[in-house]
């Protein structure tokens, strides 16, 4: 299919500036892990992940920080320079040729208290440092959101990769509560946060950083889609699930396997080095009718946009690959609908913390 792509004009958001001696780490908003728009009225929501954060190799090379270097003896160590402030909802706005931000929505508990992007007690997670190079606890408030739902209610449910779970938050932020894989509610609930264990056993068993990634609902409300970016543990890496849940309680009502290409297709990516199924990731969902979706797959350079009718799977009609739009670049991670035939790209910037700047892409099909 052919297609029409156009960078929209965006300033990233600077964040407070942490100065670390050797260098000053400037940090910007870093919304691209998931977009969502709201069918009703059209409104746009953005989603950050867990916030900020540094493999110790670029603390000690890039910001100068040596104290840190015995933590590059640790596999899968990273740093989180503010560790507390956690995930926001961001609602944005499209005009003829930019993007603009209309208002900022932290995460926050009954009482106020703003969720962290500290990993959650128990299951395969990285060690996280703070800036000191102090170990930080496992935190029954830590979420690593990575996709949103814009409900028409107003509300939003958000799924993160941690639990891996999905939160069920109001339309000013408050989290009321964590759904959870049936037997962890206990280990992952809070007093300000309780978790019920609704979604199936199975969804524990999520690799290290690659749990829920993509999100959608009906514009209704009545059905979520929940995917993972890779196939859970113990399963081939060839495709991943996609949950379809009842949006009222997250009760699991169907369930289909989506099949990744080749990752030598991915050509971007496998110019640059070898590259293998494990390297595949689902990171997006769009709803374009009654179970038919618009999925975003990638590597890291190469996006590829597919709309698939789920009950006709492995079938997949490509939309887009980036491939043949070297102009859009890497880390393409957040995708909505703004209409039948435009789609929307956003990237994650990772806020920042190796200098990228965050990119938003108009997708028109079948415009030449």
């Amino acid at each position: 299919m052919t297609a029409r792509v156009e960078r929209l004009a965006w300033s990233d958001v600077l964040l407070d500036p942490i100065h670390l001696g050797g260098a000053t780490l400037q940090l910007t908003l870093g919304l691209g892990s998931g977009l969502s728009r709201r069918t009703s009225d059209g409104a746009l929501f953005a989603i950050t992940d867990r916030g900020p954060n540094l493999f110790p190799s670029q603390a000690v090379n890039d910001y100068g920080l040596g104290r840190l270097a015995p933590l590059r003896a640790i596999p899968g160590a990273k740093i989180m320079p503010i560790p507390h402030a956690g995930p926001e909802i961001v609602q944005l706005r499209v005009t003829d040729d930019a993007v603009h931000v209309l208002r900022r929505i932290p995460l926050v508990t009954l009482s106020g208290a703003r969720l962290s992007g500290v990993a959650l007690p128990g299951g395969a997670m990285e060690p996280i440092f703070d800036i000191a190079g102090t170990r930080l606890a496992p935190d029954t408030l830590g979420a690593d959101s990575e996709a949103l739902a814009a409900m028409p209610d107003g509300s939003f449910l958000v799924a993160e990769e941690y639990g891996p779970s999905i939160l069920v938050v109001s339309s000013d932020g408050v989290v009321s509560e964590r759904w959870v894989a049936a037997g962890r509610e206990v280990a992952l609930s809070h007093p300000d946060l309780p978790a019920r264990g609704v979604l199936p056993a199975r969804c524990a068993r999520r690799r290290p950083n690659r749990g829920c990634e993509a999100l959608c609902a009906s514009p209704d409300g009545s059905w979520l889609y929940l995917g993972f970016q890779s196939a859970l543990a113990g399963e081939a890496e060839t495709g991943v699930p996609i949950w379809k849940l009842d949006a009222g309680n997250g009760a699991l009502v169907a369930e289909w396997l989506y099949p990744f290409d080749a990752s030598s297709s991915f050509r971007r990516d496998a110019a640059r080095r070898a590259v293998g199924p494990g390297d595949l990731k689902i990171c997006e969902f769009a709803w374009a009718g009654e179970d038919t979706l618009v999925v975003l797959e990638r590597i890291a350079h190469t996006t590829k946009i597919y709309r698939v009718e789920l009950s006709r799977l492995p079938e997949k009609t490509l939309l887009l690959s980036s491939d043949e739009h070297p102009e859009v670049g890497p880390d393409m991670e957040g995708m909505a609908l703004l209409s039948q035939s435009e789609i929307l790209l956003v990237s994650d910037s990772d806020f920042g913390v190796e200098g990228a700047g965050t990119e938003f892409w108009r997708i028109t099909l079948g415009a030449p």
